[in-house]
């Protein structure tokens, strides 16, 4: 279950945008700051829209907790992401964001898969606009 959580990570960090099918159910719900997604399309396709303008960014998870309970569970990590500016954003302060990522997955054939995701920030700091797309 970790191993789901942490591909969410190393997809986005990689931007393999595919990998995100083994991380989310196709009916999954995500909670971001700015607004929910409800399916896994609509969801890569947010993350795709605030990552198109940003250069590198790194993915820390840290502090798991998994509560198992049969073919469903829930878990929490911590999380800090540094995300870097490219092209004319380049210049831009780096935006970084402190928080929490809550889940529920469900146990599929194809291994565990989020159902539903809520993220908390509770301290970002730097220049936003280097998450705007390119």
């Amino acid at each position: 279950m970790v191993d789901t959580v942490v591909r969410y990570a190393v997809a986005l960090d990689r931007r393999d945008w595919a990998l995100l099918d083994d991380v989310f159910a196709d009916d999954a719900v995500a909670h971001y700051r700015t607004g929910t997604c409800h399916g896994r399309a609509e969801i890569v396709a947010m993350v795709r829209r605030h990552l198109g303008g940003c250069g590198p960014s790194q993915h820390l998870l840290g502090n798991h907790q998994v509560m198992v309970d049969g073919d469903s569970a829930s878990s929490s990590c911590a999380a800090r992401v540094l995300h870097l500016g490219a092209g004319s954003r380049a210049e831009l302060v780096p935006f970084e964001v402190l928080g929490t990522y809550r889940d529920s997955l469900a146990k599929t054939a194809a291994g565990w898969r989020i159902r539903e995701r809520s993220v908390t920030w509770d301290i970002s700091r730097g220049d936003w606009d280097v998450l705007q797309p390119g």
